[in-house]
C-alpha cells in the first residue's frame, strides 16, 4: 500500500513532497486544501536572467536525461506506506555555454504531466529503500494525487520551469544558483552539480537533499504523527544536452 494511499483511510490531511532539479519542485498528497503558499525570494535578491554574449547553445537531450526525487515515509506507522520515487524522463530546454563556465546558464522545463510514480527501474536505480512490488492502483493513486488541482495542478500549469541564474565553483564542480517556478510561484534553490563536456555535448551529475520547508511547505502527518511524510528529500539529476 502507497503511503499516499494510506492516509485516504485518515480525516487529516497528508503531504507529500515534490521538488525540482539538475534541479527542482514540492509534491503534497492526501489533502483538500492547497499546500501552504509559496512565497517569493529573499528580500532583496532580484531575480536575473540573461542568456550569455558569444554563448553556444546546447539542446537537453530528454532520452539521455533523468531527474529523480526521493520521497521517505516516517512514523511509528511508516510500514503502512512506501518510500516513493518521482521521475522526470522529459526535461526539455536549453543551456548556454561560454569559455568562462562560471557564466553557464540554462532555461530548463519540466512537464508535470509526464512525470512518473514508482517505475519499478527507477526504483531498482534508488537503492535499497526503493524495494519493488508497489501495486500499481497504489502508484496510479499517488500520482493522480500529485497531478491534481490542489497539488501541481498539471490541467492549469503544465511546466516546472528551472533557470540558472548564478554559477560559482565549488571543489571539482561548481554551485548552481536555481530559479525554480511552480504554478507560478518562484523559489530559490542551491544545487551542486559535475560537468563533463567532450565532441559537443556537455553532461551534468549530481545529488543534494532538499527539504519541504526550504520549498515553502509544511509536511503533514496523521493519526498524531505515527504515519508523515518526512520534510527530508533527496534529488539526484543528470541531465545530457547536446550542440
Amino acid at each position: 500500500m502507497s503511503t499516499f494511499e494510506t492516509c485516504r483511510r485518515f480525516p487529516d490531511r497528508f503531504l507529500a513532497p515534490l521538488v525540482a532539479s539538475g534541479v527542482l519542485w514540492g509534491l503534497a498528497g492526501c489533502q483538500t486544501t492547497p499546500p501552504k503558499e509559496i512565497l517569493p525570494p529573499e528580500a532583496g535578491r532580484p531575480l536575473e536572467f540573461a542568456i550569455p554574449a558569444n554563448s553556444a547553445e546546447y539542446r537537453v537531450i530528454p532520452a539521455e536525461s533523468l531527474l529523480q526525487i526521493l520521497v521517505y515515509r516516517g512514523g511509528a506507522m511508516a510500514r503502512l506506506g512506501h518510500n516513493h520515487v518521482i521521475a522526470s524522463h522529459s526535461l526539455i530546454g536549453s543551456v548556454y555555454v561560454t569559455e568562462d563556465p562560471l557564466r553557464t546558464r540554462f532555461d530548463v522545463r519540466l512537464p508535470v504531466n509526464e512525470l512518473t510514480v514508482d517505475e519499478p527501474e527507477q526504483r531498482e536505480k534508488a537503492g535499497a529503500d526503493f524495494p519493488p512490488g508497489v501495486p500499481e492502483n497504489a502508484r496510479t493513486g499517488t500520482r493522480t494525487n500529485l497531478l491534481s488541482e490542489p497539488l501541481l495542478d498539471g490541467a492549469n500549469f503544465p511546466d516546472i520551469r528551472l533557470r540558472a541564474v548564478d554559477v560559482s565553483a565549488a571543489g571539482e564542480g561548481y554551485d548552481l544558483t536555481v530559479e525554480v517556478t511552480i504554478k507560478d510561484q518562484v523559489r530559490i534553490v542551491h544545487a551542486p552539480a559535475r560537468v563533463e563536456r567532450a565532441s559537443g555535448r556537455i553532461r551534468a551529475t549530481g545529488e543534494f537533499p532538499l527539504k519541504q520547508s526550504e520549498l515553502g511547505l509544511k509536511p503533514f502527518s496523521v493519526a498524531m504523527g505515527t504515519l508523515t511524510v518526512l520534510d527530508d528529500m533527496k534529488v539526484r539529476f543528470e541531465v545530457v544536452a547536446g550542440s
